[in-house]
């Protein structure tokens, strides 16, 4: 039995590392276990950290489960006269190398994923504005809610979260080529804007506004999801990034502008009645508030 299981931990690195090359090369029927092709720049050295880290698994792995089928060969009671085992309480040279060797791969992937991290999560895309480096304006808010997306595109003015905004609900469309900065809020609890193809993942905190980037290197569509369980409905939360060209976006954008181009930004007397409304509904919101809080009161007396 003894051997059995020699070579069973024998078998069990020889399928890991068959199944890791399998779905690195595209090798049936493991050709979609790995993640899908990479649509962003920054993927390339993203794959490399996975490759990296899987390589290294592997043979950590392999080392593991064949010292110990080792064991169970060379110690099998069945070909030893003695089979009695020898007990031992520590051994200090053994503990000294099971610390170190550790210790050194866990410092040598702080390292290595420093340029992943430092292009995803600390750098972000600059442009030059009258000589001095500024960081690029977002061009879409993106507010995550249960369950669903809501894009906000910067209008006219160039700046999101204004009057002008351009409102869109569950589809995204942004230029390819180019950085791409996303400003990232929740209407409610913690959600996760994840797109595989861009191997982009941000969670959005309620309360703060993050922010995501990339640089897209080819236009096609893709599926944006949320991955952090937030609800009944978190399974349906998805929406649609298409990345087009240029030209393409541009007008693309001009035909969503003219539905909800607001009129008071050429006529004075429409924005007065437009705050005028928003004053009273604020108001009659007060007042129902105020009302319910005395009925609350006067109940518990």
């Amino acid at each position: 039995m003894g051997r059995f299981w020699s070579i069973l931990f024998f078998l069990v690195p020889i399928l890991a590392i068959a199944t890791l090359v399998m779905a690195n090369f595209g090798i049936a029927p493991l050709e979609t276990a790995r993640l899908p092709r990479s649509f962003s720049m920054a993927g390339d050295t993203i794959d490399q950290l996975f490759n990296g880290i899987h390589l290294l698994s592997a043979l950590i792995l392999s080392g593991t489960v064949l010292s110990l089928g080792w064991a169970l060969w060379k110690f099998d009671h069945r070909r030893n006269d003695n089979p009695k085992a020898r007990y031992f309480t520590h051994n200090t040279r053994l503990e000294i190398v099971w610390t170190i060797i550790p210790a050194f791969i866990l410092v040598f992937l702080a390292f290595f994923q420093m340029k992943s991290w430092s292009e995803n999560k600390m750098d972000r895309p600059t442009l030059t504005v009258n000589g001095q480096s500024v960081p690029v304006p977002p061009i879409v808010m993106v507010k995550a809610k249960r369950f669903g997306w809501e894009f906000h595109y910067a209008g006219d003015d160039g700046i999101v979260d204004t009057q002008d905004d351009i409102y869109i609900e569950n589809q995204l469309v942004l230029p390819v080529g180019e950085d791409i900065v996303l400003q990232l809020e929740s209407r409610d609890v913690i959600h996760s804007f994840y797109v595989p193809e861009l191997r982009l993942k941000q969670d959005i905190v309620p309360g703060m506004t993050q922010f995501a980037w990339f640089h897209s290197r080819e236009a096609g569509d893709i599926e944006i999801m949320c991955t952090e369980l937030c609800g009944w409905g978190h399974y349906i939360m998805k929406a649609d990034l298409k990345l087009v060209d240029r030209s393409t976006y541009d007008l693309w954008l001009a035909e969503q502008k003219s539905p909800y181009t607001p009129e008071f930004k050429s006529n004075p007397e429409v924005a007065a009645a437009e705050n005028a409304r928003y004053t009273e509904s604020d108001a009659r919101l007060e007042r129902s508030a105020q009302a319910g809080n005395d009925l609350a009161e006067n109940s518990i007396e």
